[in-house]
C-alpha cells in the first residue's frame, strides 16, 4: 500500500545518485512477470531505399540497440494480470518515431482495445524521425486518435516517461495517460534543448525540462525510479480496471441516533486544527492509495487532493479539499477546481465511482482568482458532476463555505460528518450582511439550517456519521466509521443501473427546495 502522506513522488533516487537508464526490453523484463513477455511486432516494412545512407543507419541502429525499430510492443502479465506494453528504445536512432514505429503504436492500441487490455507505455524518444520528414510527423495524429479511441472504450492507460522524452512523443501518446509518472532526473519536454539552442542561439534555461520540475508544476503525477515501478504499476492498474471486475458485496448498515447539537457548536468544532483531513481519511480509512498530482496541464493547488483509492472492495477516484493545504493567505484557487475536474474526467473515462470531499473555509477572493476564472470553474464542476455517468458520493467532512464547497456537492449520495456544515458564506460574513454585526453569527447559523441534522431533514444529505463527541479527538475511529459508510454506499451504487441512477440524481436536485 502507498499511503496518502507518502505520495508517489517520495519514491525517488537518493540525492546526488545517477539513475540507471534501462533499454526497452530490459525495462519490460524488470516490470513484468518473468517469462511472460510475448512480442506483437512483425518484421518492419522497408522505408529506406536499398543501399541508401538511411538504410545503413537503420541497419547500424538495429545492431547497436538489439531491436529492429525504435518501438517494441507486446503483452505480458504483471503479478498475474494480462497487460499490453508499448516501449521506446532510445538507442535506435534516438528513439525517433517514423512510419513503422507509429504504425506499431497504433496497432498495439487497437489490439489492446479489441482484447480489453490495459496499456502500460514507456516512451523514450527525441521525437519525430527527421529522415522521414512530414509523413512521419503526421503519425502523431493517428497515434493520438488510436489512444483516444482506446480511452473512450473505458480502458486504462498508464505512462512511464523515461529519459529523454521530447518532441512529438511527449506531445502525443506521452501526455495522454490516465496516470503519468517519470524517471528521476529525466529530460522531459516539447522542444529538445539542442534544437532550441540551434534555433535561438542560446541554451534553454536549466532545470525546466526535468521530471521533478514537471511534477512540481502539476504536469505529471510522480517521479519514480524503475525499481519501484512494478509494485506501483500493479496497484494502479488494479484500481483502474476495477469497474470491469466483480462488484463488492452489499452489507447492512444501521443508522445511528444523533444528539441535538447547536449549529454554532458544530461550526466551532469543524474549525479545530486537529480535525482529520481528506489525507487522514485516505490514510486511515482506505487502501491501495495512489496520489495523483495537479491538473496534468501545468497547475497544482495544495488545497485540492486527488487520488485513486479503494474503500473495502470498491475502487474509486477521490477528490477532496485538503484543510492542511489551505489558509487565509492560501485558499482554494481555480487551479484546485481544475484539478477536481481532472478527477471527474478520470471517473467518466474509466467508469470509476467518484468520491468528492468538501472541507473548505471558502475559495479565493482575489484579482488572481477572478482572472483565473473561479466562477466558471465552479459552474463547470457543478455541471460535470451533476451529469457524470459514474456513481458519485460526496462527503461533507468539515467546513462547507460558499461556491468552493458547493462545486463538489452534486452526487448520488451525500454523507455528512456530524459537525460538518454547509452555508453560502461563513456565518460571520452572513451576519455582517444582514445585521452589520458579525457577532450575531451563532444566531444566524441556527436560522439558516447549516448543520448536519438540518441538512438531513431538508434532503440535502442522506446520512450523518456520528462524532463521539468530536472527530478531532478520535480521528482514527472516526475515519474508520466514515470509511465503513463509504464502503456500504459505494457497494449499493455499483449495483444500480447507470441510467436509473442518473435519473434519480437529476430528480433529486430538480425537486430540492
Amino acid at each position: 500500500m502507498v499511503c496518502a502522506d507518502e505520495g508517489l513522488a517520495t519514491r525517488m533516487a537518493e540525492p546526488g545518485s545517477k539513475p540507471r537508464r534501462y533499454g526497452a526490453l530490459e525495462l519490460i523484463q524488470t516490470v513484468v512477470d518473468p517469462g511472460s513477455w510475448v512480442g506483437w511486432d512483425g518484421p518492419p516494412a522497408e522505408v529506406a531505399a536499398p543501399g541508401s545512407a538511411y538504410a545503413a543507419e537503420l541497419a547500424e541502429a538495429a545492431i547497436r540497440s538489439g531491436t529492429d525499430e525504435a518501438i517494441i510492443t507486446g503483452e505480458a502479465t504483471l503479478k498475474g494480470r494480462r497487460i499490453a506494453v508499448v516501449a521506446g528504445e532510445f538507442r535506435f536512432l534516438a528513439g525517433s518515431i517514423g512510419v513503422v514505429a507509429a504504425e506499431r503504436i497504433v496497432l498495439a492500441f487497437e489490439r489492446a482495445q479489441r482484447e480489453g487490455l490495459p496499456v502500460f507505455a514507456a516512451p523514450s524518444s527525441g521525437g519525430t524521425r527527421m529522415q522521414e520528414g512530414t509523413l512521419a510527423f503526421l503519425g502523431m495524429v493517428k497515434i493520438s486518435a488510436a489512444v483516444s479511441a482506446f480511452k473512450e472504450a473505458g480502458l486504462p492507460y498508464v505512462v512511464y516517461l523515461r529519459h529523454p522524452t521530447t518532441g512529438g512523443v511527449f506531445a502525443s501518446w506521452g501526455s495522454l495517460g490516465h496516470v503519468t509518472v517519470a524517471e528521476p532526473g529525466a529530460l522531459v519536454g516539447f522542444l529538445g534543448p539542442r534544437v532550441f539552442e540551434a534555433l535561438y542561439g542560446h541554451p534553454f534555461p536549466e532545470g525546466v525540462q526535468t521530471s521533478e520540475n514537471l511534477h512540481e508544476h502539476g504536469l505529471i503525477d510522480a517521479v519514480l525510479p524503475v525499481e519501484g515501478l512494478r509494485d506501483i504499476a500493479h496497484t494502479t492498474l488494479n484500481l483502474l480496471v476495477a469497474p470491469r471486475e466483480e462488484h463488492p458485496e452489499v452489507f447492512e448498515l444501521p443508522r445511528e441516533p444523533l444528539p441535538d447539537i447547536p449549529a454554532w457548536e458544530s461550526i466551532t468544532r469543524s474549525r479545530r486544527a486537529e480535525r482529520p483531513s481528506v489525507r487522514a481519511l485516505l490514510k486511515l480509512g482506505a487502501t491501495d492509495v495512489i496520489p495523483l498530482h495537479g491538473t496534468n496541464q501545468g497547475e497544482y493547488d495544495p488545497a485540492l487532493m486527488l487520488a485513486l483509492a479503494r474503500f473495502g472492495g470498491a475502487a474509486c477516484v477521490v477528490l477532496g479539499q485538503n484543510r492542511r493545504g489551505q489558509s487565509v493567505e492560501r485558499p482554494l484557487t481555480p487551479s484546485g477546481l481544475r484539478a477536481a475536474r481532472r478527477g471527474i474526467r478520470l471517473a467518466h473515462e474509466l467508469k470509476l465511482p467518484l468520491v468528492s470531499v468538501i472541507d473548505t473555509a471558502g475559495a479565493a477572493l482575489s484579482k488572481e482568482a477572478e482572472e483565473g476564472g473561479l466562477a466558471g470553474e465552479i459552474a463547470r464542476c457543478l455541471s460535470e458532476l451533476v451529469m457524470l455517468d459514474a456513481p458519485t458520493i460526496c462527503v461533507l467532512l468539515g467546513e462547507g463555505t460558499g461556491g468552493g464547497a458547493l462545486a463538489l456537492l452534486p452526487a448520488d449520495k451525500v454523507i455528512c460528518a456530524q459537525h460538518s456544515w454547509l452555508s453560502p458564506l461563513p456565518p460571520e460574513g452572513a451576519a455582517a450582511i444582514l445585521y452589520r454585526d458579525p457577532t450575531r453569527a451563532p444566531e444566524l447559523a441556527a436560522a439558516q439550517g447549516v448543520r448536519s441534522v438540518d441538512l438531513l431533514n431538508n434532503g440535502i444529505v442522506d446520512r450523518v456519521v456520528a462524532e463521539q463527541p468530536d472527530a478531532a479527538d478520535e480521528p482514527e475511529a472516526f475515519c474508520r466509521r466514515l470509511s465503513h459508510v463509504l464502503q456500504y454506499e459505494l457497494a449499493k451504487l455499483l449495483t444500480q443501473d447507470p441510467q436509473d441512477r442518473l435519473a434519480v440524481r437529476l430528480a433529486r436536485y430538480r425537486h430540492l427546495g
